[in-house]
């Protein structure tokens, strides 16, 4: 049983905590009358071209206009009423996806009219982004303060003449309506971070704090933003907010519209959001020219490069790459690996994010002889569903009795099976098993493609009656390669579209992250011996990557003459990459003095024209609770108050790091360390007051690291009941895994 009523007056009874578990708040801590941010068709009459692309945006379509969040929430929403007696741990979703119902106070109904409810459909509307006043901080889950902004006089009115007085006193003097409603967060990420970045709380999953989706620290430690020490490629110039690629330059007439690109071409930023939202048109009948926007901006996302065979069954065989370059000839009956590397391109956050666990992300690989279909891994079937035993490129994520999360229950959310999303810059090295045929001087051609639909067939069949998951496929990238069996292969034009030392570069980055995965040493060893190649081939990269490749392995003296030779090349490999893996060498071999020395140079980034190019690694949490590990290296061995004083730079610089990430565990551990030493230190000063101070600190912050830090312990359970049910997922979450590829005739089990 439950009870609701909609609180009188204008403000909740409880306070802040009518909002909780969302972090999203009112100015004044008051409700907001649904009408003040439901003003989309008074901005349209000045801002026509915005409202135009924002109206078939994914941000109009954020709450229960939109059949798969509805879907979603409802399960949700009829979950908890039945567990807890109340919706209030759904609020968790209402901060980003329903602030007019949230913040006016009718979303806590448990009978709140979910179809027909005129705040229901509101989303995300021009009001609700653009009278956001303050950002407190990092943490996602709708961290930030809305207010009421201030009105021109008769801008309620509905009477034509004063209407009219309103529009006229707006392009008469808009410097108020533009401080009121445009501000600098909304060129900042962390405004976009805001919503775009997720943890789950406690209160609804009553298990404890978990982390979801999170494209902000994503793209903050990547070599895109300009703030990551530890990329593999950089950019010439960093893109330093989301709204480079998510809200480009749109040529328009609007009131509003300005020289953004500095070409002399009057501009509005695009409010499309361009990006993955490709169900769009099929859910809620956007258009397709909309549809063809989204298309566009994945299409090339990846490069899909089929790079070389081993001769053999295993990941030990012999290399013969990269193709194109070299031509090997395949012989009748041979057993081969096709080795097919995936590299991101061009994006600031991983590939996929966002919903990992609904969006479908997968490879299809393909074999034909003399272009009849033979072999495929990763094909649709006429209803639309994916074969299980395709390369996922996305999440798969389980609930405590290790069934699968398939219906965006969030609340169930445990352990994630695997993750092969692949981070900004990065690349992943994949392995499928053929059989040439017994076809001497027949044509065998392999063709790889990466593909992206936005919802697999389980979770589309929840608000869709057509039985065919007719969802759109985009292809993301792809490539083919052909044999002549026994004979002289057909020349091909690989090697021009990318050069053979990146492609060298990026299988050994493949193999590499595949050989931070436990004790994957054979894949480690494939990494070295690749980024060996690149150095032949005349680039730094090679011995830089090496040198990461021979830190993982726990080889410090080899790393360090690989890093010596990256950096007398010339040119050498960029010098904060050289300080920035030479500091860990020195760290791990004691020399924390050396390290500090190019710790304090990245983060102060004393490098020619690195600022220029708008990088400042001085955000990097790596960075800095690296500096305050040295620290705190350093001041273990000193005593007394010299102690005391060096604990308090180490303990300043693992603050730093919470500023940026005020769930990092690496911080929170080392200040409870700290603490307990600063507690156990004896001074002249000391007294049992001030030692009772920080042995409660300690304990704080210990509890904090226990908060935020994986709980490895309690997944086993989980995962060993869903391998041993799925033997594609059971495949798939091995360190390394090699796909079959499988004759058309086969008969193969579909998604559910």
């Amino acid at each position: 049983s439950y009870q609701f009523s909609i609180p009188e007056g204008n403000t909740p009874s409880n306070g802040d905590q009518y909002f909780e578990p969302s972090l999203a708040r009112t100015s004044d801590g008051k409700f907001i009358p649904a009408h003040r941010m439901m003003r989309d068709e008074t901005c349209k009459e000045c801002h026509e071209d915005v409202h135009s692309r924002w109206s078939e945006s994914a941000h109009r379509f954020s709450s229960f206009n939109n059949p798969a969040y509805l879907a979603s929430v409802k399960n949700t929403r009829d979950i908890l009423l039945e567990r807890d007696g109340d919706v209030h741990a759904s609020r968790f979703c209402a901060g980003c996806h329903d602030p007019v119902p949230f913040f006016s106070g009718a979303f806590d109904d448990p009978l709140f009219d979910m179809d027909k409810d005129v705040t229901a459909h509101a989303a995300i509307t021009c009001t609700v982004c653009h009278a956001i006043e303050n950002i407190p901080g990092p943490r996602g889950n709708g961290e930030y303060v809305i207010g009421q902004p201030e009105l021109y006089p008769f801008a309620m009115s509905e009477d034509p003449l004063f209407k009219w007085v309103n529009r006229q006193l707006i392009k008469a003097k808009p410097a108020f309506h533009k401080q009121t409603y445009l501000k600098p967060l909304h060129e900042s990420a962390e405004f976009c971070a805001s919503c775009h970045k997720v943890h789950i709380p406690e209160e609804l999953n009553q298990y404890r704090w978990l982390r979801g989706q999170n494209h902000y620290d994503s793209w903050l430690l990547s070599g895109v933003s300009g703030h990551g020490v530890a990329s593999f490629y950089y950019p010439q110039t960093a893109e330093n907010n989301c709204n480079g690629c998510h809200m480009p330059a749109l040529p328009s007439g609007d009131f509003g519209a300005k020289d953004i690109s500095g070409n002399g071409i009057l501009s509005v930023h695009d409010h499309l959001f361009p990006g993955a939202n490709t169900a769009m048109r099929k859910m809620v009948g956007t258009s397709e020219s909309s549809l063809a926007v989204h298309r566009e901006f994945l299409e090339g996302s990846i490069d899909v490069d089929i790079f070389g065979i081993r001769r053999g069954t295993d990941v030990d065989a012999p290399l013969e790459a990269p193709l194109g370059v070299r031509a090997p000839v395949l012989m009748p009956e041979e057993t081969i690996l096709v080795e097919t590397v995936l590299r991101t391109m061009g994006m600031g956050h991983h590939f996929t994010e966002g919903t990992a666990d609904s969006n479908q992300t997968w490879v299809s690989m393909e074999l034909f002889l003399d272009d009849q279909l033979i072999g495929s891994s990763g094909l649709l079937d006429e209803l639309g569903r994916l074969d299980p035993w395709a390369h996922m490129m996305n999440a798969l994520v389980l609930d405590k009795d290790g069934n699968k999360i398939a219906e965006r229950n969030v609340e169930d959310i445990f352990v994630a099976l695997y993750n092969h999303q692949i981070p900004p810059g990065a690349a992943d090295t994949l392995h499928h098993r053929i059989t040439v045929p017994n076809a001497m001087g027949s044509v065998l051609k392999i063709r790889a493609k990466a593909l992206y639909r936005k919802f697999d067939s389980h979770f589309f069949s929840l608000f869709n009656e057509n039985e065919v998951n007719d969802l759109p496929v985009v292809t993301l990238g792809e490539d083919e390669i052909e044999f002549t069996i026994g004979g002289k292969n057909p020349e091909t034009t690989l090697q021009e579209r990318r050069p053979e030392w990146v492609r060298w570069n990026d299988y050994g980055i493949g193999l590499l992250r595949k050989g931070t995965k436990g004790a994957v040493r054979g894949e480690l060893v494939s990494a070295i011996s690749a980024f060996e190649e690149v150095t032949k081939l005349g680039k730094p990269d090679g011995a830089l990557n090496k040198a990461r490749a021979l830190i993982r392995a726990g080889r410090l003296d080899d790393a360090a003459l690989a890093l010596e030779k990256a950096s007398q090349h010339v040119p050498p490999s960029p010098q904060w990459s050289l300080d920035w893996f030479g500091s860990l060498v020195n760290r791990e071999n004691g020399y924390y003095k050396e390290a500090l020395t190019t710790l304090m140079r990245l983060y102060e980034t004393q490098y020619p024209g690195a600022r220029e190019r708008g990088f400042d690694f001085s955000r990097d949490v790596r960075l800095t609770n690296e500096i305050g590990t040295v620290h705190f290296a350093l001041a273990r061995r000193e005593r007394g108050e010299t102690l005391l004083s060096a604990l308090m730079i180490s303990k300043d610089w693992f603050e730093k790091t919470l500023v940026e990430d005020p769930e990092n565990v690496v911080a929170y551990w080392n200040l409870a360390q700290i603490h307990d030493l600063m507690a156990a230190t004896e001074t002249k000063d000391s007294t049992s007051d001030q030692k009772q101070i920080l042995n409660e600190k300690a304990a704080g912050y210990r509890a904090l690291h226990a908060k935020y830090k994986k709980d490895d312990a309690a997944r086993d359970l989980a995962v060993s009941a869903h391998r041993a049910e799925n033997p594609p997922a059971n495949a798939a979450a091995e360190a390394i895994v090699i796909y079959e590829l499988r004759p058309p005739s086969e008969s193969n089990e579909r998604e559910e």
